[in-house]
């Protein structure tokens, strides 16, 4: 069975567990706190993030986009054209562009800091940088946040799935922002007029994809 090292809040475990669910497959959840940087996980995964994928007789694979491709080459060509990572280069092209904008810079610019600064810093000891949230860098991802939004809502009206005609990995990479409270309470009265719109187009095209059955056990 495979074994998904995750943490319930990390966007980037989010978005592996909503790939399992696309692909059918039961999966071993560990979860992680990556600031107590077990061995046995360092092992695992020296950068020490997550998640992390297990498959018994394979090296882990560590990364979001890494278990993505990982996961296309394993249980993708089987699927036909169901598979999350589609067969024509130029959709495959749009979609690996939206998985890296989530996975990188929307994670860097804005679900990364309000995750870490709202919820982690909860659970952290103040020796692995627990404590009060930082106000400054609360305020950068708000700010951030604002025209993410602008582009995402674009996404949304114009494009059914976002990467094309079907579901892929750029569809559900985007489930995160729509779902997680400690961004959307990020905003402000202003800024939460200001992208209602944006945020609305989101949220339809996200709850039509949380209504997949196959998702349910993985919505969390």
């Amino acid at each position: 069975m495979l074994t998904l090292f995750h943490h319930p809040f990390c966007p980037h475990s989010r978005f592996v567990r909503l790939a399992l669910g696309e692909y059918g497959i039961a999966a071993r959840t560990v979860e992680e706190r990556v600031w107590e940087r077990r061995q046995e996980f360092l092992i695992l995964n020296p950068a020490c993030t997550t998640p992390v994928v297990v498959e018994e007789g394979r090296p882990a694979v560590p990364g979001a986009a890494v278990i993505a491709e990982y996961l296309d080459e394993t249980r993708g060509i089987e699927l036909g054209e169901l598979r999350l990572l589609p067969r024509e280069i130029g959709t495959r092209v749009e979609v690996r562009r939206l998985m890296s904008w989530f996975n990188d810079k929307f994670f860097a610019e804005v679900s990364g800091p309000l995750t870490t600064e709202r919820l982690y810093k909860r659970q952290m000891p103040t020796s692995a940088g627990g404590g009060s949230p930082d106000t400054e860098v609360i305020r950068a991802a708000r700010h951030n946040m604002r025209y993410h939004l602008a582009y995402i809502g674009w996404l949304v009206r114009t494009r059914d799935w976002l990467a094309g005609g079907r579901m892929s990995y750029g569809r559900t990479v985007a489930a995160f922002p729509c779902r997680r409270r400690p961004w959307r309470h990020g905003l402000d009265g202003n800024d939460r007029r200001a992208a209602r719109e944006p945020a609305r187009a989101l949220a339809a095209g996200t709850l039509r994809h949380h209504a997949r059955p196959q998702l349910r056990p993985w919505r969390g």
